[in-house]
C-alpha cells in the first residue's frame, strides 16, 4: 500500500540538513510541486511546532509531519524523507530523527490503513535501518513494497 500512494518524486535521499525547518521544508516539498497539499499546511505544521514542540516525532529517529486536513490538504499523499546523518527536533531522547514520513490526508479516516502500514514500518527496525542506508530509491522501494 505504501508504494501506491508513494510515487518515486517524493522520496528524498540526503545526507545531512541544517535544521529541522529545512528538514521540513524539503519533506513537503514534493508534495507542495504535486499539488497535493497548499503552503497553509506547512504554514500549520511551523506553528504547531512553535506552540506544542515536535509533536509529529513519534519514536527514536522517525517523524510523521501532518496537520488537519482543513489546513490545506488537496489530495491523500504520502511522501518519505531520509537524511543519514539525522536533524535534532528538539525531541530530546527520539532525536537525531533520520526517517521522516510525510503524510496529508483529506478527511479523517482515509488515512487509517496508511497509519497502520506506517506504523509496522516504523517498528521494524531492520527496515529503519535499510533505509537509512539506502543508496537509491529503488532499493528504499523494495523495502517499502512489504508494507
Amino acid at each position: 500500500m505504501l508504494t501506491k500512494l508513494l510515487p518515486k518524486s517524493r522520496i528524498i535521499l540526503v545526507d545531512s540538513v541544517c535544521d529541522w525547518k529545512e528538514a521540513i521544508d524539503i519533506s513537503l516539498q514534493p508534495l507542495l510541486d504535486d499539488g497535493c497539499i497548499r503552503p497553509s499546511y506547512k504554514e500549520a505544521i511551523f506553528n504547531m511546532h512553535e506552540q506544542i514542540g515536535p509533536y509529529y516525532v513519534l519514536g527514536p529517529g522517525i517523524a510523521l509531519l501532518h496537520a488537519r486536513p482543513e489546513d490545506g490538504v488537496n489530495q491523500l499523499s504520502l511522501g518519505l524523507t531520509v537524511i543519514r546523518d539525522g536533524v535534532s527536533f528538539g525531541a530530546d531522547e527520539n532525536d537525531p530523527v533520520k526517517i521522516i514520513v510525510t503524510l496529508a490526508a483529506t478527511d479523517k479516516n482515509s488515512h487509517v490503513d496508511i497509519i497502520a502500514n506506517v506504523s509496522e514500518l516504523f517498528i521494524n527496525e531492520d527496515d529503519i535501518a535499510s533505509l537509512i542506508k539506502s543508496k537509491n530509491i529503488t532499493e528504499v522501494y523494495s523495502i517499502l513494497d512489504k508494507y
